[in-house]
């Protein structure tokens, strides 16, 4: 007698999600999803650059732990005229649906309150749209800081009719749980992903953070992989404060060493480094221009000189003119690699990938 035949597990359903990533960082973030979700992943083209629509048919929970998406959005379609009919039975009853879906991703209490960002959010339609929402689901509108995000807009990746996108988490994936202190001018913890990404990161890697600040790109280099040793430096003791505070948050605070460091002076043996990265001062809310015309030639010079043949540097920075200056003043040291232009709150600062020179 032959055994019984094994069914195979139902498919999951297919769903249509679209993830918010920084201008720039596009193929990075397509790279990740790719490289993590494989075939339950199928990306979507789109024009602009700071959305990725894509299939999923894998756990919507697991779409919160990408590290290079500012944030996910599930996304559903209303094949209607204008936002007014969501207040129809059928159609309301298919959003709060999709909230809830959103909801039971989460411990209970994790959202408690919503906002609702629309073209004409203040009209008698989403001012009913809203008080419906917050009837059914008991939240609070907070249309500052609610947990739950609800965007409402034209269909963009149907034919005609209206989408809503809720926001799979709480916060933004770029608020990253471990951040508990915060300084001005922190780097973003999704392009600071990035960063880490081009380093190419391999375990027998010495690495140290050139003015770590609150340790954004060292905490992000401890989660991606193991590493030999890893390090920072800053001359900001309340920024080394805030540093390790997130370092213990990140439940990496024996995993890495700060020390109270000039980087154009660093106590190190020469190349004894073999990956560096930094997010240099831009010259707005920290440093000035006048500085860093002698900071980055003494920042980049002292970096050639702990790094180890081969080793790898991913620098950030908005002066792009005086990086580019200094760059031809070192190439004998540093060779440019990689240059990716990125596009964040109105600026438009440039990641360099450098590579040591024999």
């Amino acid at each position: 007698m032959s055994p019984p035949r094994r069914r195979n597990a139902p498919a999951r359903p297919q769903q249509l999600c679209e993830a918010e990533v920084v201008a720039g960082l596009k193929n990075q973030a397509a790279s990740e999803l790719r490289t993590r979700f494989g075939s339950d992943a199928r990306l979507l083209r789109k024009a602009r650059l700071d959305e990725l629509p894509f299939h999923y048919r894998g756990e919507l929970a697991a779409l919160g732990t990408v590290g290079k998406s500012n944030a996910i959005n599930l996304v559903q379609h209303f094949d209607i005229p204008r936002p007014a009919a969501l207040l129809g039975h059928q159609h309301q009853t298919r959003l709060l649906r999709q909230i809830d879906s959103v909801r039971g991703l989460h411990d209970s209490g994790s959202f408690q309150s919503f906002r609702i960002s629309a073209a004409g959010r203040d009209s008698t339609v989403m001012q009913r749209l809203r008080d419906a929402i917050a009837s059914q689901t008991r939240l609070v509108y907070d249309e500052r800081e609610g947990d739950l995000l609800l965007r409402i807009r034209k269909a963009d990746l149907h034919n005609g009719g209206w989408e809503a996108l809720t926001r799979l988490t709480p916060r933004p994936l770029s608020a990253r749980n471990w951040r508990v202190r915060n300084l001005p001018g922190a780097l973003n913890a999704t392009i600071a992903a990035t960063m880490i990404e081009m380093t190419h990161p391999q375990p027998e890697d010495r690495f140290f953070n050139l003015m770590c600040g609150s340790g954004t790109l060292l905490v992000e280099r401890l989660l991606r992989a193991p590493v030999l040793a890893a390090a920072g430096c800053d001359t900001d003791p309340h920024a080394l404060h805030c540093a390790a505070d997130n370092l213990r948050a990140a439940g990496a605070a024996d995993l890495a060493q700060l020390f109270p460091m000039d980087a154009t002076r660093l106590d190190l043996p020469d190349a004894s480094i073999d990956v560096l990265c930094a997010d240099l001062p831009w010259g707005q809310l920290l440093g000035s221009h006048e500085t860093n015309l002698t900071l980055y030639p003494q920042v980049l010079a002292e970096a050639a000189r702990v790094a180890a043949p081969g080793a790898r540097a991913v620098l950030i920075t908005h002066e792009i003119r005086l990086m580019e200056r200094v760059l031809r003043e070192c190439a004998d040291r540093w060779t440019l690699q990689q240059e990716v232009k990125v596009f964040q709150g109105g600026l438009h600062p440039r990641i360099y990938l450098l590579g040591r020179r024999n």
